[in-house]
């Protein structure tokens, strides 16, 4: 049977393909969403992907996951570096957590060079592009193989 893992996309993140392509690519959020469903059939595990401009949607969804996934892949977005609450929220989530970032956030500005999440997170993925997704389920997988 497979395990549910949700993977959550923070802020903007919706906009992706439209927003700063030099720094996010083209791909849309829908395609990467599309491409981590099909990869995660291939290592069974049940991909639910969700995104939210809003802390509190996501801090919602970390607490849902308690009940409902074994694992996280979350790329929190600009709430990577203020968001104290879904720190907490993770905290709380028993499971397995890869935090993703499409850019290499350590080469943008100094105020994203730091992660709450990081804090958190079993592995962190940075500056892969959106294959970071495909990376965040194959590290995923083999975490819960454990």
């Amino acid at each position: 049977m497979a395990k549910t893992i949700y993977l959550l996309n923070g802020p903007n993140l919706n906009l992706l393909g439209m927003r700063q392509p030099e720094i996010y690519g083209s791909d849309t959020l829908n395609k990467v969403e599309a491409s981590a469903v099909a990869r995660g059939k291939e290592l069974m595990l049940n991909v639910q992907a969700r995104q939210s401009n809003h802390e509190g949607q996501l801090v919602d969804w970390i607490q849902e996951a308690r009940d409902q996934a074994a694992g996280i892949i979350i790329n929190p977005a600009a709430y990577s570096h203020t968001s104290v609450a879904i720190l907490d929220a993770l905290n709380m989530f028993e499971g397995p957590v890869v935090e993703v970032h499409i850019s290499q956030i350590h080469k943008r500005e100094a105020f994203r060079h730091h992660s709450y999440v990081s804090q958190r997170a079993d592995a962190v993925i940075a500056g892969a592009g959106i294959q970071g997704y495909l990376l965040a389920l194959e590290h995923m997988a083999a975490l819960l193989a454990n």
